[in-house]
């Protein structure tokens, strides 16, 4: 009784933690907090760009030691101080060190049991696309994958990566500014599409979806 108990609160802890960091995303893409967003987003353009002219060993080298240097000129700096001022503070990181980073073996559990269950679908589902289960939608995962070679022989994954960061941070701001013009462009494009699947449904043997 009382394992189950600590579970569901250990449950009900995960959800407020996953529900507090999804609201913190939401924030930082709908740039309500200015500072903190163009912070975030000027540390992630600069690493991206950094990428681009050096390998991610000395992307990561490089960024090691810029941090090394700046906590320890820091810890340098404040024991000075403290020798000087005769101040018996200690150590400057001492709240950080004392916080908990570790995982219990219960959540590393529950992080394994999610990746194992996306795995599986995603196994799952590409074994029904490659098997072709279902004609249209293998034929629209082909057609996917025929525009994934244009845009490969355009950009490397590098550019495409910064080209979806960029949109991460200014998409949700320009469809909050302009829901209504978009969902209307949105819904002929849909309309169009779903037309022109339903004439290939309607001319090719097999094609169509089995009423459910």
């Amino acid at each position: 009784m009382q394992a189950s108990t600590t579970a569901a609160a250990d449950s009900t802890k995960m959800e407020g933690f996953w529900s507090s960091w999804k609201c913190q995303a939401m924030e930082l893409l709908y740039w309500r907090d200015l500072k903190q967003t163009g912070l975030l987003f000027g540390s992630v353009l600069l690493l991206l760009f950094s990428l681009t002219q050096f390998s991610v060993v000395s992307v990561v080298a490089y960024l090691a030691l810029a941090a090394l240097s700046a906590t320890i000129s820091f810890r340098v700096y404040k024991s000075v101080l403290q020798a000087v001022q005769k101040t018996d503070e200690g150590h400057p990181f001492k709240s950080y060190l004392e916080v908990e980073i570790s995982l219990s073996h219960d959540q590393m559990q529950r992080y394994a049991e999610n990746v194992q269950r996306y795995i599986n679908s995603t196994m799952r589902e590409l074994r029904r696309l490659f098997l072709v289960q279902d004609l249209v939608d293998s034929l629209k995962f082909a057609v996917l994958m025929w525009l994934l070679t244009y845009v490969g022989a355009l950009f490397n994954g590098l550019t495409l990566l910064i080209m979806a960061v960029v949109s991460m941070f200014s998409m949700p701001v320009v469809y909050e500014k302009y829901q209504a013009q978009i969902d209307q462009y949105l819904g002929l494009v849909k309309t169009h599409v779903n037309s022109v699947v339903g004439k290939i449904q309607e001319k090719i043997p097999g094609a169509k979806r089995k009423a459910e």
